[in-house]
């Protein structure tokens, strides 16, 4: 089995996540947390208890007093049966210094069939996904908070050799989290926060060439308290998402008609992927910390005439797919001459992914939650809804997607627990 066939099937098990398939270590982001999952998975600005770790490190400045938190959760029922995923978190405050914390991940993606060029079997083997991270939180302000998560993640996709091919099926890398919470705004009804995810280098698994970048994500997230009284609240929150990774199709960057046919020095070949002036052409992203700035027009601005067939020409056929002469269509009927006209900055807000959640407490004891997770691009529209108890310093909190049946996440049920000392 080819390791890119490996990757592509592990990347379609977690599919919900509408990511492109040139990113890696999606199992971050998995949003841990039964209190979460029935909220829409919109936390970013809430962030009250040990999951903070996950969603907002800077939250854990504002906590006081010992937690552990955990949540065991098969995943993805709809589409495997032996897939599952794990998260433990916790939180020690230290006086004069902050607010320390981490979680542990696991996901583990099943047994997987092992197979020659024909197809026979040769035995199976483990695919798993893990991750820990240190969390550290203090007070800048009387109202605001910054936090810290630093990273080390392994990625198991086999320990079989791939074929002829003298590659490796695990990856280790590192990476960085930053936070930012601040509480008290009308009347100190809204708390807003932020969250810049998953910073760091790409992750190697063969070359560097072929490295994919963490999924670098930004977090915008408000949380208002609708209603307060001494034994009844509402909670209103939402969260927007954007994946800061610059990613470009294969284009034609200097308007020659053609996909690369350089080398990155200017010299000819055609067979490279750069243009005369040492742009890369074919498909590729940029650096985490330059797709930081790039995310944000990398959809629109960037780049020139996309290739929509893959043989590295642009245009040279009509809409009926007849080669011509000066035509402006693929050969497969897609507009290739000046298809970079038809982008807009609009492009970019497809991307998002939006969550709302609604939270609503009882005497600080039963809560019942509801919440929706829009992602346009992904076509991804579920509804959630949650409960939760508190006895004591125990807690407990279950979450359930409302899917269509083909959905992968149809069924999927959140159970956690927490515990305070």
């Amino acid at each position: 089995m080819k390791m890119n066939k490996l990757l592509n099937l592990t990347i379609a098990s977690l599919m919900f996540m509408s990511v492109a398939f040139s990113q890696s270590a999606l199992f971050l982001l998995i949003a841990p947390g039964a209190r979460a999952g029935g909220m829409g998975e919109a936390q970013v600005a809430l962030a009250d208890d040990s999951y903070a770790t996950y969603w907002n490190p800077a939250g854990l400045g504002f906590q006081s007093g010992y937690e552990v938190s955990g949540m065991h959760v098969n995943w993805l029922p709809g589409l495997v049966d032996d897939m599952y995923y794990d998260f433990i978190g916790g939180r020690v405050p230290v006086e004069g210094l902050g607010v320390f914390g981490g979680h542990v991940i696991y996901l583990n993606a099943g047994e997987q069939q092992y197979t020659d060029a024909n197809g026979t079997s040769l035995g199976t083997f483990l695919t798993y996904f893990s991750s820990g991270a240190i969390s550290y939180a203090t007070m800048v302000t009387e109202n605001s908070s910054v936090g810290f998560n630093f990273k080390i993640l392994y990625q198991h996709l086999t320990d079989k050799k791939v074929g002829t091919e003298d590659t490796k099926g695990t990856a280790t890398n590192f990476g960085f989290d930053v936070g930012y919470l601040s509480k008290g705004y009308f009347g100190g009804k809204l708390d807003i926060g932020a969250m810049v995810a998953n910073l760091g280098p790409k992750v190697i698994f063969n070359d560097e060439e072929q490295a994919d970048p963490l999924p670098t994500n930004l977090k915008l997230g408000f949380n208002m308290r609708v209603y307060d009284s001494k034994f009844n609240r509402l909670n209103l929150v939402y969260d927007v998402n954007k994946l800061l990774v610059g990613e470009y199709a294969s284009m034609d960057w200097d308007g020659d008609f053609k996909i690369g046919g350089y080398n990155d020095d200017g010299s000819e070949n055609p067979s490279g992927n750069f243009n005369k002036d040492g742009q890369n052409e074919i498909a590729h992203t940029d650096s985490w910390w330059k797709g930081i700035f790039t995310s944000f027009v990398d959809d629109w601005y960037l780049g020139g005439d996309r290739n929509m067939d893959d043989d590295r020409i642009i245009g040279g056929y009509g809409p009926d797919t007849v080669a011509v002469e000066g035509g402006l269509y693929g050969n497969n009927g897609f507009l290739e001459v000046g298809n970079s006209d038809d982008r807009s900055p609009a492009d970019e807000f497809k991307s998002l992914i939006h969550s709302v959640g609604l939270e609503y407490w009882y005497n600080e004891m039963f809560a019942i939650r509801g919440g929706y997770y829009y992602d346009s691009e992904g076509k991804i529209t579920t509804p959630t809804v949650g409960a939760g108890l508190r006895y004591g310093n125990y807690g407990f909190d279950f979450g359930y997607t409302v899917a269509e049946e083909t959905h992968p996440l149809n069924n999927t049920m959140r159970f956690s627990l927490m515990l305070k000392f």
